[in-house]
């Protein structure tokens, strides 16, 4: 795990890099107004595993605790297909892609598959815990905003997702249709490192899996005047953090939030641990 020191963090995205996004891709604005307004929070120390949680020290949990994921208790997975996605029966964490699939080749893939209770599970077993979500954006960007792990400036060759390839929906459906032969997937954890790590040297915190973080879905400003879908998440909704290998460059950003049923468990949604410390005493005061 890595030690993240305490600090006084701006958390949210600058109104002005709403306008740029705006601009930039075919979403409206009001889907990202759950990013603003930028505000500071004081954030203790803690310590945050490097990479998210494999398929190798998922299986050591299931076999030490017998544990079975919501998706094998349901008995289906969710799968996308050719335009959509769909409850694939037998897909969960140890069959990703359903009957026939198994983990051969991914053990050091992130696990994929899981809901939030999963993951908690897996945290009480291992001794740890969610992270909160603004300590996950704190150990994503750093001291400072910035747009993507390593900084402000998209580089596809430091991340998994859809890339330059991609940026609405319609072209990601495009995408979609052209990698039928070969279906892309989650990549070797720290695969990108350390170009792609964040400040503090942590991988894989843009792309790969989408990660559950502990806290509730809500809205930084109560009033603001956002998507009416995300304002009906408020209260019930959990949060995913850092987009997937399914998601457009826009939605692995290190401040993007998903809001997700936290019994929502598909092929690219994942986790990492965070764990308590109190070894940092200094609290430098960080304003931008």
């Amino acid at each position: 795990m890595i030690a993240i020191p305490g600090a006084k963090v701006p958390i949210g995205a600058p109104s002005a890099h709403l306008d740029q996004l705006e601009g930039a891709q075919s979403y409206p604005r009001s889907w990202f107004l759950d990013e603003v307004p930028k505000h500071l929070c004081t954030i203790d120390p803690f310590l945050l595993d490097r990479h998210p949680v494999t398929n190798t020290a998922f299986t050591r949990f299931v076999e030490d605790s017998g544990y079975e994921t919501e998706a094998e208790r349901r008995g289906f997975g969710l799968v996308y297909g050719e335009r959509f996605w769909e409850e694939r029966p037998g897909a969960c964490w140890s069959a990703p892609t359903g009957p026939g699939s198994d983990l051969s080749g991914f053990e050091h893939h992130p696990v994929v598959h899981i809901a939030r209770a999963d993951a908690e599970a897996y945290c009480q077993w291992a001794g740890k815990r969610l992270p909160t979500e603004v300590e996950w954006e704190y150990a994503a960007h750093g001291s400072r905003w910035q747009q993507w792990p390593w900084g402000s400036r998209f580089d596809s060759a430091l991340v998994n997702c859809v890339g330059e390839e991609a940026g609405d929906l319609k072209e990601w459906h495009e995408w979609w249709a052209r990698q039928s032969t070969h279906r892309p997937s989650t990549t070797p954890v720290g695969a990108f490192s350390p170009d792609g790590d964040s400040p503090f040297g942590v991988a894989d915190m843009a792309g790969n899996v989408a990660e559950w973080v502990a806290d509730t879905y809500q809205l930084y400003d109560p009033k603001v005047q956002c998507d009416p879908i995300l304002r009906m998440a408020q209260g019930r909704y959990g949060v995913l953090r850092g987009g997937g290998w399914m998601n457009l460059r826009w939605q692995v950003r290190t401040t993007e939030r998903i809001a997700c049923d936290p019994a929502y468990s598909t092929w690219a949604i994942g986790f990492r641990c965070a764990a308590d410390i109190d070894v940092f005493n200094d609290r430098p005061d960080v304003t931008s």
